[in-house]
């Protein structure tokens, strides 16, 4: 890869994302990818290699190498900054629309963490920038990249062990801990729905299209949505932030083909484990997390100048289906999607 055009890559939020993004970066530089990590930009973080707090998912939290990077106390003079082609932007949900808009405007390709936003109508002011732009936009969802569920997807879409006949997944913890301000106002987080179970939502939508409709029951701290398919019996998610934080966190999928079940468990070794008869086979996937797919696969597009639309877009769609899964979570009735 070291014949492509150099990319140089900003973070701006530094805080856990903020973190595994940038250690993400120089990861694949490391790995021969054409891009350098060379600035950060956020107004309360003095010193890039304090302590951070931990995600759900562990990674690795060893301090980014801070040689040759450049530090801004504000989100505009790294958008301006003329040396930049690609920026990651991990800020709190209800900065995302505007900040990726405008870096969209300065000529920066744009990679924006998860939920774009809560209403979907600031998701589609982001699409529509998006599909005027000549840079990229694309929404951060890790999960489509995690190396054991894009080989998840993989068996779905190939239809090898047959057609699907169930999918429920899991995913269940205690709501944050650092900024909890942000994360207690349900109208700037989203809360479970939109900070945790979007990404459920996300690869459902990926690998078997929009559902017909939704049917959620439960409260914001816990909910089990069914998804409503022609052609599939059973899919179901489960979000979670009423655990006991010595609980830990949970993330599973279980499904079932008409010849074989899958089964992943995030807490195992090994995670995926295919069932046949009487047979179960553990299935080898990369040491490599869906962080470090997700850089390695936006940086992929920018070298092969792809001008994709459709991650961004399929945000709007999650926006709306989260939508109506918490209309119907507050009717306690299913609810159609258009």
């Amino acid at each position: 890869m070291s014949n492509h055009p150099h990319i140089n890559a900003a973070v701006l939020g530094y805080g856990f994302m903020g973190r595994t993004h940038a250690k993400a970066y120089q990861d694949a530089q490391t790995a021969g990818y054409p891009v350098t990590l060379t600035a950060i930009a956020d107004a309360n973080l003095q010193d890039l290699n304090q302590s951070q707090p931990a995600g759900n998912i562990e990674s690795d939290q060893q301090s980014i190498n801070i040689e040759c990077i450049t530090f801004f106390n504000d989100a505009q003079s790294l958008i301006s900054n003329p040396s930049i082609d690609l920026i990651s932007i991990c800020t709190h949900t209800d900065s995302h629309v505007d900040l990726a808009i405008e870096a969209l405007s300065a000529g920066k390709h744009v990679l924006v963490e998860k939920p774009i936003a809560i209403n979907p109508i600031d998701v589609q002011r982001l699409v529509e920038a998006a599909q005027r732009s000549k840079t990229l936009c694309i929404p951060a969802m890790c999960m489509r990249h995690w190396p054991a569920w894009t080989k998840v997807r993989e068996l779905i879409q190939s239809q090898t062990l047959g057609p699907v006949r169930s999918a429920a997944f899991h995913r269940l913890g205690s709501r944050p801990t650092w900024g909890a301000d942000f994360y207690e106002d349900q109208s700037r987080s989203g809360g479970v729905l939109h900070d945790l179970h979007i990404h459920d939502t996300d690869f459902i939508l990926n690998c078997f299209g929009k559902p017909n409709a939704v049917t959620t029951t439960g409260d914001p701290l816990h909910l089990t949505t069914l998804y409503h398919y022609d052609n599939i019996p059973h899919i179901t998610a489960q979000g979670a932030w009423d655990q006991q934080p010595s609980a830990g966190f949970q993330m599973k999928c279980t499904v079932t083909f008409e010849n074989a079940t899958l089964d992943f468990d995030l807490s195992r070794d090994p995670q995926l484990i295919l069932h046949h008869a009487d047979e179960s086979t553990p299935l080898e996937t990369s040491p490599l997390t869906g962080y470090d797919q997700e850089i390695r696969w936006t940086i992929d597009q920018i070298v092969s100048n792809t001008h994709t639309t459709k991650p961004i877009e399929d945000a709007l769609t999650v926006a709306k289906i989260l939508q109506a899964e918490s209309q119907s979570m507050q009717s306690n009735k299913p609810v159609e999607l258009d």
